[in-house]
């Protein structure tokens, strides 16, 4: 099995396809996707609990996505999810998912795993930026943690 820094990036990287396809071609993005992640023991390409958890995770993120980006533009300021790259918004879902939806994960462990995605894939400012937001969500008290 990946480690969980691994999962969650790429979960992200399932999850920033989104804003680029229907609902329906997700599902074949998905497939696309899980064929080139390596299977925990096996060796053969997606034998099992990487892939699951991946698509499964980005499934349950995506069914709340409204939810999401509203708590989302609740905690911004001059900004709004339309406005957001596509990178930041994506790596904001999922740290508020974290956040808000996944009790196994503390707050401070769920915003730090988002900057360092955000700072990777993101721009110079990204880190910051998705720093400020999840941090305003986790105090809003709305969070699991």
């Amino acid at each position: 099995m990946m480690g969980r820094h691994e999962l969650r990036e790429q979960v992200f990287r399932l999850l920033f396809r989104a804003d680029f396809y229907s609902a329906q071609e997700m599902e074949e993005q998905k497939r696309l996707f899980t064929e080139d992640i390596p299977a925990e023991d096996t060796g053969h390409v997606m034998g099992g609990r990487n892939g699951a958890y991946i698509t499964g995770r980005c499934g349950r993120i995506l069914e709340k996505l409204s939810e999401l980006d509203r708590i989302i533009n609740e905690n911004t300021e001059g900004w709004d999810t339309s406005r957001m790259g596509r990178v930041e918004l994506a790596v904001l879902r999922l740290g508020a998912y974290e956040l808000l939806f996944d009790e196994d994960i503390p707050g401070s462990v769920a915003i730090d795993e988002a900057v360092a995605i955000a700072k990777q894939y993101g721009s110079d400012t990204s880190g910051g930026f998705v720093n400020a937001i999840l941090a305003k969500i986790l105090k809003s008290g709305e969070s699991n943690s």
